[in-house]
């Protein structure tokens, strides 16, 4: 593969998608210094040819790096270095993660506890549907829709139109921040599965406890993921193990943006 200019991050130590090492050289060379705030980056054409990728792989990438703070794209003009460093808080749309993460906490947890003593026979054959589907789904594009229309039904499940009124209103943000973490945090996809399969058994079985607990656990591994990318070079290495998730026998690791449309 092509280097950008002669500047090459370093090998990874482990399997990384193309998507990765483009955003990984290009994050480099702007926190090394090579571009610095004002440059324009190469063309979307240019990069692809200089790392022998597809050019949806290169937008991919440039949106990974908006998401950190490190870039802005402008309409017919290309993409410019806005800031030597990622932000400690990625932009998904309209929110920021901090928005999200707050959000969510005072949202989706009451929620879960909610859908465990409201829920009827067809809130969970939809909601255990998804998650069959969510598992069984090899394509980010159509498992980020599946994750959103997830978290809206268990929302429906609560029995109250303002929640699901609410997840509706982030579902966007929702959508362009589970694909971040879908391609940037080493196996997410998994964890969130069986996380999100911990939620469901705990609603079946009506434990509002243990749905408090597994939501809880799910929101809390989404934050240090997001975390674990933006710190990632000054924290060294290629991530380190998730604890389990309560209600499930489970442990992960987290890894490596486009927003999807539910």
């Amino acid at each position: 593969m092509a280097d950008l200019d002669g500047r090459t991050a370093g090998a990874p130590s482990r399997r990384v998608n193309a998507m990765e090492i483009v955003l990984s050289d290009l994050r480099g060379a702007i926190e090394r210094g090579d571009y610095v705030v004002g440059d324009k980056l190469p063309s979307e054409a240019e990069l692809g040819q200089r790392f022998e990728v597809s050019r949806s792989v290169v937008r991919e990438a440039l949106r990974a790096m908006q998401a950190l703070g490190l870039t802005a794209s402008l309409a017919g003009k290309g993409t410019y270095v806005t800031s030597p460093g990622a932000t400690e808080d990625p932009t998904f749309g309209a929110y920021s993660s901090r928005d999200l993460v707050e959000a969510r906490r005072h949202v989706e947890i009451p929620v879960a506890a909610y859908a465990a003593t409201r829920r009827t026979q067809d809130d969970l054959d939809l909601i255990e549907g998804l998650l069959v589907r969510m598992e069984r789904q090899t394509d980010t594009t159509a498992w980020v829709a599946l994750d959103t229309l997830f978290h809206i039904s268990i929302a429906q499940s609560a029995g109250n139109p303002v929640f699901r009124k609410v997840i509706e209103e982030i579902r966007d943000a929702l959508a362009r921040q589970s694909t971040f973490l879908d391609m940037l945090a080493r196996d997410r996809r998994e964890q969130s599965n069986r996380e999100h399969r911990a939620i469901v058994e705990a609603i079946v079985e009506h434990s509002e406890e243990g749905a408090v607990r597994a939501m809880t656990a799910h929101l809390e591994h989404v934050e240090w993921a997001l975390t674990a990318i933006v710190r990632q070079d000054r924290a060294g290495g290629d991530g380190a193990a998730l604890p389990a998730t309560p209600g499930c026998r489970c442990t992960g690791t987290p890894a490596i943006p486009e927003p999807a449309d539910p």
